[in-house]
């Protein structure tokens, strides 16, 4: 770094995104991106907003918003567009966080969570998940900060009942409780049903897993219309253009193909069980997943070892080096052709290693 980089950002750490290769064709495993192409009708309406890139996109998202509003029976004052749904998590952070307002969250999930509350001077807490990776609720009772659930949890895929988050709800009623619903579409149930009874609830989904557009940058927050409120003040004193013009037309494309949607979902929720059950025949321990990937360890073969023979074999999952998970590779649901190929490479592993 430079002489003049800021010392409050001297320790920082920044996230490490999953890798993505440009040397080899690979099959991508490794980032829980969507193996399927966005909806048709997305890429119509973002070719037709590329004829009007000289202007400036909605800052209000007002028409996906509205379309928004519709299908997730939320008021349409009671949901934000943003950036991805890292920037809604940086926001929530920014809005919601503060030396006075610490922030909770469980050791094993998603690792901006930490980075962002580095990066805008927040205390945290990180509370260990069980030994089975799932998450003891009464953790997270009267903890007196402000608490982010990954729900289903990544990288575990396992996720809370809404019972459980409203026992989390109540248990906090003076803090705010983010639930961030990334992979809730694949097995999940989502919180925004839980809105209109807690003004302490901002749920925040993405567009880049189920919806195939990890490479358009779009996500949403929505929660009580104060919460809202809120994150809107910090967006627009940042910046109020946060969502571009393609991006917001291919949103408004993928809501409206609900039905392609939907069979997505259906294939990778097949492609999931044959590829747990064959994991399973195969000697791993698969946890049981309610997202796009699974997580699998096997007792005759090391983590990171797998990891780096699948590479070489034109194969990438993704493998934490940290304690808990070292010995796991977490393994993204693609097409039936890329899991059948991920398979027959790991039984050669298999093989190999006797």
């Amino acid at each position: 770094m430079s002489r003049f980089f800021s010392g409050k950002y001297r320790d920082l750490v920044p996230y490490v995104p999953g890798e993505q290769p440009k040397d080899l064709k690979y099959i991508k495993l490794n980032t829980n991106e969507s193996p399927f192409p966005p909806s048709p009708r997305a890429l119509e309406l973002a070719a037709q907003a590329a004829k009007r890139l000289q202007l400036y996109s909605d800052p209000t998202c007002k028409v996906l918003t509205d379309k928004a509003s519709e299908v997730f029976g939320v008021p349409a004052d009671q949901i934000l567009f943003t950036n991805g749904s890292d920037e809604a998590l940086n926001f929530a952070f920014m809005a919601f966080c503060d030396q006075s307002r610490p922030a909770v969250f469980p050791d094993i999930t998603y690792g901006f969570y930490s980075i962002f509350a580095d990066l805008n001077g927040v205390p945290y807490t990180q509370i260990p998940l069980k030994e089975d990776f799932t998450i003891d609720v009464s953790d997270y009772i009267g903890v007196n900060a402000t608490i982010f659930i990954a729900n289903p949890n990544a990288p575990s895929g396992l996720n809370l009942s809404l019972d459980q988050i409203e026992v989390i709800l109540k248990g906090n009623p003076d803090n705010v409780v983010v639930i961030d619903e990334a992979y809730v579409d694949f097995g999940g149930e989502s919180a925004i049903a839980l809105i209109p009874k807690y003004e302490n609830l901002l749920v925040i989904q993405t567009f880049s897993k189920s919806r195939s557009m990890a490479g358009a940058r779009l996500g949403f927050c929505a929660g009580g219309k104060a919460l809202i409120g809120d994150l809107n003040a910090i967006k627009f004193s940042t910046n109020p253009y946060n969502v571009n013009a393609m991006t917001m037309a291919a949103g408004l494309g993928a809501l409206e193909d609900e039905e392609y949607f939907r069979d997505n979902c259906r294939k990778i929720l097949q492609n999931r069980a044959w590829t747990t059950e064959k994991l399973r025949e195969l000697g791993f321990t698969v946890a049981d997943s309610t997202t796009n990937f699974v997580l699998a360890k096997h007792d005759k073969l090391v983590g990171k070892q797998l990891y780096l023979d699948l590479k070489a074999r034109g194969i990438l999952v993704r493998h934490f080096d940290t304690p808990r998970l070292t010995d796991y590779v977490r393994v993204t649901i693609g097409s039936k052709e890329e899991m059948e190929s991920f398979i027959a490479a790991v039984k050669n592993i298999l093989e190999e290693s006797v």
